[in-house]
C-alpha cells in the first residue's frame, strides 16, 4: 500500500464515528495490511486510524524520529560540557561513584 501514488480518501469525522465498528472488524480480519482510515473536517486530512499491529511495527521508527528531534534540539543549543567536568567543577570525583 502506498499513498504517495494516489490521493487518499479522507473521511468526514462524522462518518468515521458511524463506521468505526465496521472499521474495527476490517482491522481484525486484515490486521496490519488493512488500509488506514484518514479523516478530518471538510475532508482535510487531520488524523489517521491504523491497525494496532501496524502501529506496533511502526513504533521503533516513531521512537527513532522522536530521539532524532531531541538530538537536533540539543545540538542546536550549543556545545556540551562532559559530566566529568561538571562533577569536577563542584568537587566530585566520578571514580567515587563507580
Amino acid at each position: 500500500m502506498s499513498i504517495s501514488n494516489s490521493v487518499p480518501l479522507v473521511w468526514p469525522s462524522s462518518e468515521v464515528r458511524e463506521q468505526l465498528p465496521a472499521v474495527l472488524r476490517r482491522f481484525r480480519v486484515e490486521k496490519e495490511l488493512a488500509a488506514p482510515v484518514i479523516f478530518g473536517s471538510h475532508r482535510k486530512p487531520e488524523a489517521v486510524v491504523i491497525p494496532f499491529e501496524l502501529y506496533a511495527r511502526l513504533l521503533p521508527a516513531i521512537e527513532d524520529l522522536e530521539i532524532a528531534e531531541i538530538v537536533r534540539a540539543r545540538s542546536a543549543a550549543g556545545p556540551v560540557t562532559p559530566l566529568s567536568e561538571v562533577a569536577a567543577s563542584i568537587g566530585l570525583d566520578p571514580a567515587d561513584y563507580e
